[in-house]
């Protein structure tokens, strides 16, 4: 009988570890394990009573890159000065203390142009399986040893596949799903690609598409688990594991489309700035392939245009930083997706960036606050507010691990909000 209490206690233990681990998770690359901003941890986000802990804060220097996090560390792209000359890097950190570990020199750190005061790499890592993914500003796709920075394997897209570059040059992030990574080159034939990741091996190409500054997504749509490229002729869907065309949904560009296709179900949202506006088409099935259907268009119309900033999507609704070159003063909105019709609209936020966690919207404003704000179509409610950093935000927050990092031009921070 003695030994019941420490039965008990060992099984109380389990349970314990087992919904640590439940809970916890990484963020392992832009906009998060699947692409879509969204975190399922439970966190503490009533600041009043518990505002969060700040771990650690650092110096971040320059750029819009985010932070990925995976395997214990947090991973960013910055621009440094190395004998002489501008580079930009990727770094690794620990994600506990914020101390770096190591970084790996792996482009020239300028022509990235309209970003004003600490302009600087806009891409962000993504770490899987201990090794890590970097698209720079050029089309080189690097694969770095997660532990070391040491590069593993190289493609120049420019000269291996014909890839062409845009104004500003390359923001788009690669992106992992299973055993490949997804860039966007631009050569005649090979436009997206895909690859091993562990042995940097060709997976598949195909397309002749001209990129913009969007990242893909990756989402399994009636069944079907799909990457979606979003182009200069609109958006691109293939089949994940062989890039056969699903289906198209051709969309106006102009200049820059920075912002990734958003999905809730069949139905999926795109939008940019420069007098493109936004829009949203359903997916349906046609015998053994697809079928789309545009619902609504709102060209030239910015209320629903996101210049670069992804919203998320809860219940058939976008939650997001809805304007162009609004500094500062910009909205957050609260949009259905399937009409374009605006719910709300709160000023105050710019041209920053959200994501979701614990049913929250978590927006990062571009000056800086972090914001909790309820998921309700019914008005805007503000639940909580800090300021997180100093510098322009126009980065997006990675939650991991009960932990919300954020970064700026200026400051990169590690704010602790684990759930009781």
């Amino acid at each position: 009988m003695k030994s019941l209490p420490l039965l008990a206690a060992v099984i109380g233990t389990l349970c314990c570890m087992q919904s640590a681990t439940i809970r916890a998770s990484d963020w392992p690359e832009y906009r998060g394990s699947n692409t879509d901003g969204i975190s399922t941890e439970k966190l503490n986000l009533n600041w009043s009573e518990k505002p969060p802990k700040v771990l650690w804060k650092i110096a971040t220097s320059t750029g819009f890159s985010s932070f990925s996090v995976g395997g214990g560390k947090a991973f960013t792209q910055v621009v440094r000065d190395i004998n002489g000359a501008p580079r930009e890097v990727c770094v690794a950190l620990d994600a506990a203390t914020g101390s770096e570990l190591w970084f790996t020199d792996l482009a020239v750190g300028k022509g990235y142009g309209g970003g004003g005061k600490g302009d600087g790499p806009r891409s962000t890592p993504a770490v899987s399986d201990g090794v890590v993914f970097i698209l720079t500003p050029d089309l080189v796709l690097h694969a770095l040893n997660a532990e070391t920075g040491k590069p593993l394997w190289t493609h120049e897209l420019v000269k291996e596949h014909a890839a062409r570059t845009i104004g500003w040059n390359s923001a788009a992030s690669p992106v992992i799903d299973g055993d490949l990574v997804f860039v966007m080159g631009g050569g005649a034939e090979q436009s997206l690609l895909a690859f091993h990741k562990k042995t940097g091996q060709l997976a598949w190409k195909t397309g002749t598409e001209s990129i913009t500054h969007a990242t893909p997504i990756v989402t399994t749509i009636l069944g079907e688990r799909q990457v979606i490229f979003y182009c200069q002729s609109g958006l691109v869907s293939l089949a994940v594991k062989d890039g056969k065309v699903l289906w198209r949904f051709p969309y106006k560009y102009s200049t820059s489309s920075a912002a990734s296709p958003v999905v809730s179900g069949d139905i999926v949202f795109c939008s940019a700035g420069y007098g493109v506006g936004g829009g949203a088409c359903k997916i349906t099935k046609q015998g053994s392939g697809f079928m789309v259907t545009p619902l609504w268009l709102t060209p030239g119309n910015i209320e629903v245009a996101n210049h670069w900033s992804t919203p998320v999507c809860k219940d058939g609704l976008l939650y997001g930083m809805f304007s162009f070159k609004k500094e500062g003063v910009g909205p957050l909105k609260c949009v259905e997706i399937a009409t374009g019709t605006i719910k709300w609209a709160q000023p105050g936020f710019g041209q920053g960036n959200v994501v979701m966690a614990d049913g929250k919207i978590i927006a990062l404003a571009d000056n800086g606050d972090l914001v909790v704000v309820e998921a309700t179509p019914a008005s805007y409610k503000e639940l909580a507010r800090i300021k997180a950093v100093a510098g322009k935000c126009w980065s997006t927050p990675a939650v991991s691990n009960g932990c919300i990092f954020v970064r700026s031009t200026e400051e990169g921070v590690c704010l602790e909000v684990r759930s009781p």
